[in-house]
């Protein structure tokens, strides 16, 4: 039997946790805001775990995990945080702090069980401790770079993002073209402790490879024709920073002998040069390309893959994660409006066809096809018609949606595109529920109650 601390201010949800936890055999300790838990923290033993809610009435979630992290007593402690919406940066942030898990409200029994067998039988590295985020609703004043999300995989690659921002180990960034691969690489960058240092980005494939080396590592006068003066390579650029070297793959075969021995040394020659400097930086590496089969085809070398396949990211492409497309759609019509002054929505026949894109350029596909309405579309309100030039779907998802949408009532329309797009999401998973469910950004049982409500079971 383990003590639980249950930090929040619904009491009603705080009393079914209780309960629920009480019922897999745990003492359980309520407490209704901050001050209540820090008063009762300093009076008793340090619990064994502590479930603590983002929103309390006096101080915010994340700013009383930084007090509880700096308390010797409870640097250890396992937190899982609750929130009834989550965000990127409420997921990195809590994740960046050390908390072990990030729930969406609510939470079923079966998950609180397995999740407390993970809690018991992990063993927590050191926490670290640095400032809360803000909102996502109060980032962009910030201009903070974002992965935005809502859907189980995302929510997955945040937490991991918010880990890893932890340590200085060199990150792998895989995924399809367009899923936000450097997007990616920048929200660790800024969540990391090099946040102040440089952010370097290095496009592998964009560059000749006649000039990568150049590029990377520098030249001194007269190292090759048309080298006028010295120039300093974008390693020693992004010295105390980040090297974000994206679409790896792509490098020529002499270069990544030349880029391994520099990662091993931390120390670059420029071209034409004996002269050597060290070089303190973070190196994140993305690719849409396998490496693994490259390794084996023998035109990717082995050693530099493990070397920079230390912590290792993946980016699920847009048709995996139904449950982004319209809020993403949203949010770039919103910006791409709001130079303009104008104030644009989704139909709800648009959002439809959205959901039933296949989205093949992923996230940059969708922004751009949100930027191209923002300049056509007549006016406020974008419909089908609208979205005219994206590839029609195939005719079974026509059929799930049905004709007319817009004549129906809002609850009936709505209905029939939460019908198919979890009978898509079922199709995708091969049947597979729990799959479905993180399709869709959903928890299992909230996906069991709606295919029982739509007759779907």
């Amino acid at each position: 039997m383990a003590t639980i601390l249950v930090i929040d201010d619904d009491d009603a949800f705080r009393d079914g946790l209780a309960q629920t936890l009480s019922d897999l055999g745990h003492r359980v300790l309520e407490a209704s805001s901050a001050q209540a838990a820090l008063r009762m923290l300093r009076e008793a033993p340090a619990p064994e775990c502590i479930f603590l809610d983002f929103r309390l009435p006096d101080l915010d979630g994340l700013a009383l995990l930084t007090q509880l992290r700096d308390e010797p007593s409870l640097k250890a402690v396992p937190v899982v945080m609750l929130t009834a919406y989550a965000t990127s940066d409420n997921t990195i942030g809590a994740m960046r702090l050390g908390a072990f898990e990030h729930l969406i409200k609510p939470v079923g029994r079966k998950d609180i069980a397995s999740l407390l067998q993970r809690i018991f039988s992990a063993n927590e590295p050191p926490v670290a401790t640095r400032p809360a985020d803000m909102s996502f609703a109060e980032a962009p004043a910030r201009n903070r770079t974002q992965l935005l999300g809502i859907s189980a995989a995302l929510r997955e690659v945040q937490k991991q993002l918010g880990r890893a921002a932890m340590t200085d180990a060199t990150v792998l960034i895989t995924g399809e073209t367009g899923t936000g691969k450097e997007v990616a690489a920048r929200v660790l960058h800024e969540s990391s402790s090099r946040h102040e240092g440089p952010f370097v980005a290095v496009n592998c494939a964009a560059i000749p490879h006649e000039l990568l080396e150049s590029e990377l590592f520098g030249h001194g006068k007269g190292a090759f024709t048309g080298a006028a003066g010295e120039r300093i390579g974008r390693l020693v650029e992004a010295d105390g920073g980040t090297l974000f070297l994206d679409e790896i793959g792509d490098m020529p075969a002499a270069m990544q002998a030349k880029l391994l021995r520099a990662l091993q040394e931390r120390q670059v020659t420029p071209l034409g040069t004996n002269r050597t400097t060290t070089v303190d930086i973070r190196v994140v590496a993305a690719t849409h390309r396998d490496l693994d089969a490259m390794v084996s085809a023998g035109t990717f070398r082995q050693d530099l893959l493990y070397r920079l396949n230390v912590v290792l990211l993946h980016l699920p492409p847009l048709r995996e994660r139904i449950a982004d497309i319209v809020p993403l759609a949203e949010h770039f019509l919103a910006q791409a409006a709001q130079s303009s002054g104008r104030k644009m929505y989704l139909s709800a026949e648009a959002q439809r066809r959205l959901v039933e894109h296949l989205w093949p350029g992923n996230v940059r596909e969708l922004k751009n096809a949100m930027e191209r309405v923002c300049s056509l579309a007549p006016g406020p309100g974008v419909t089908i018609d609208d979205l005219s030039f994206l590839r029609p779907p195939a005719a079974p998802a026509q059929d799930l949606f049905g004709p007319g949408l817009l004549e129906l009532p809002l609850p009936l329309a709505i209905e029939r595109m939460e019908r198919a797009m979890i009978v898509r999401a079922l199709e995708m998973a091969n049947g597979n529920r729990a799959d479905a469910a993180r399709r869709l950004g959903i928890s299992r049982q909230s996906l069991y109650a709606k295919l029982a409500s739509l007759g779907l079971d």
